[in-house]
């Protein structure tokens, strides 16, 4: 009699837990519902990249489009479509060991993911290699492994110089692992930082000791829009005015059919 009751009391309490369970997973099924329903309204709003986490899930972010197809023209937007000084021809020599022709290799920082949408769109055979924090030797030590694994393209954009100074020995390191490309874009920064003017300094004045640079002179377009940046006046919302100025300029300077000058012109 003493089993009876007992099986009895665990059937019971079997089904009433079951109920319980049932009940709780009907629960959880009707919050997540309810969850995506106002995830689905709420709107979205960009937020800044930080330099010190990254959105993406590698610690470099590579994004390829292909080398054929029709140029896109670069959006024009005020302070952004400034006619250019040209003082040297580019080369049509051959290009170094290493070197991919016809291919456009960007090396960053944080502040290229801003831009890197729209830069894919404005640049045929792109291929973007930005990090958030990378630093002016990191950039270099990068270049090379591209090189030697194949993969750095004829034109070569660098914009780096965000996260710390950039002095002259470091541009000649950079240029040394660049020999033999036949277009080089610095892009010059535009930062809350005290190196800001030294790094700008060494970046323009590659323009004129070599050949094959081109100067985008991000910094001067940039202090002529200041609602174009997040509060760290540094980095730009995706998709902003800033992002499609940024990637037009850097675009116009790589498509350059001559070297040795800064865009946008210079007084």
């Amino acid at each position: 009699m003493s089993r009876r009751r007992h099986l009895g009391s665990h059937r019971v309490s079997h089904r009433v837990l079951h109920r319980v369970d049932v009940r709780a997973l009907a629960c959880c099924g009707l919050l997540a519902v309810a969850a995506a329903a106002c995830a689905s309204k709420a709107p979205t709003q960009a937020a800044p990249r930080s330099a010190t986490t990254s959105t993406t899930s590698a610690a470099r972010t590579t994004r390829t489009t292909p080398s054929s197809g029709a140029t896109a023209s670069p959006t024009a937007l005020p302070g952004a479509s400034t006619s250019t000084r040209s003082t040297g021809a580019l080369s049509d020599g051959p290009l170094g060991r290493g070197i991919v022709p016809g291919r456009v290799t960007a090396v960053g920082d944080s502040v290229m993911l801003d831009y890197s949408a729209e830069l894919e769109a404005d640049v045929p055979g792109l291929s973007i290699e930005a990090a958030v924090g990378r630093q002016w030797l990191s950039g270099v030590a990068l270049v090379r492994q591209l090189r030697a694994a194949d993969r750095l393209g004829a034109t070569v954009v660098v914009a780096l110089g965000t996260n710390g100074p950039v002095t002259a020995g470091d541009l000649a390191a950079m240029m040394s692992a660049l020999s033999g490309a036949r277009r080089v874009v610095l892009v010059t920064v535009h930062v809350d930082r005290t190196w800001q003017a030294e790094v700008n300094t060494v970046l323009l004045d590659a323009a004129r000791a070599y050949p094959n640079v081109v100067v985008a002179d991000w910094a001067a377009v940039a202090s002529q829009h200041p609602g174009w940046f997040y509060g760290d006046a540094t980095h730009l919302p995706f998709g902003g005015a800033g992002a499609r100025a940024l990637a037009a300029l850097v675009a116009r300077a790589a498509k350059r059919a001559s070297t040795g000058a800064v865009e946008p012109r210079r007084p």
